[in-house]
């Protein structure tokens, strides 16, 4: 993008709600907007203004991009008010997405939190497309509760592929939760993988990153093989607005 500040139109072609409080937008942009897993684009709603999203959709594919929204706030409440054919900007892709070509030969774990799952969806696909590269994927994540699980039919997918060990755990079950309940720490132990040279990479709300890094620490993983996606307040998105 010739300037940085100029947003692109993009049409909402389909809206998916995740859980209560999360939505999926997918969306067409009128000019290609290219980005790596890990990068963040803004998303402006006219009159209203605009707020940071990665998106979580597979950076492989050009024409459709997806966000994954939760209601927090002002702009996001207007994005959950938006249904298809209206229109919105998109501005980026900004900041630094993950050095997969680094990790080749290595074994990746990946540790999601609540919305934290957003990202690492398109983290996931990314790995899957070239999962040669890698020894072994494994996936932790954890929410509150099994209706705030979002990608439900998708991380049950996931679950089937050869390539992935996946396990899952919620704060708080209910009578037709099977899975583990506990912290996402408490499902850290015991992982069949090789601490001291594999890559670990965590993402969700600040708290769950502190203790799940903290847990990986303890475990073995090195500090230089550990990614966290860290965020701040924005308005530019480029460094330019002070924050």
């Amino acid at each position: 993008m010739d300037n940085p500040y100029r947003p692109v139109q993009a049409e909402v072609i389909e809206v998916t709600t995740e859980t209560p409080t999360i939505k999926t937008l997918k969306l067409r942009p009128k000019e290609q907007i290219t980005f790596v897993t890990g990068q963040f684009i803004e998303l402006t709603i006219p009159g209203v203004g605009e707020a940071p999203f990665t998106p979580s959709s597979r950076p492989s594919v050009k024409d459709i991009l997806e966000v994954t929204v939760m209601k927090v706030g002002k702009v996001t409440e207007e994005i959950h008010r938006l249904k298809t054919g209206d229109i919105v900007g998109l501005r980026g892709p900004f900041g630094k997405g993950y050095p997969l070509d680094e990790f080749k030969g290595k074994e990746i774990l990946v540790v999601g939190g609540g919305c934290g799952f957003a990202p690492l969806r398109s983290l996931m696909y990314s790995l899957f497309e070239r999962s040669q590269d890698f020894k072994k994927l494994f996936f932790r994540g954890g929410c509150k509760t099994p209706k705030e699980l979002v990608y439900r039919s998708e991380t049950e997918e996931w679950s089937r592929r050869e390539d992935l060990d996946l396990k899952l755990t919620v704060d708080a079950g209910d009578k037709e939760w099977k899975g583990n309940v506990g912290l996402v720490t408490t499902i850290l132990d015991g992982i069949d993988i090789d601490c001291k040279t594999g890559i670990a990479i965590v993402c969700g709300p600040p708290v769950m990153m502190k203790f799940a890094t903290k847990k990986l620490l303890e475990i073995g993983f090195k500090e230089e093989n550990t990614y966290l996606s860290m965020e701040k307040n924005m308005s530019c998105g480029i460094g330019k607005c002070g924050h």
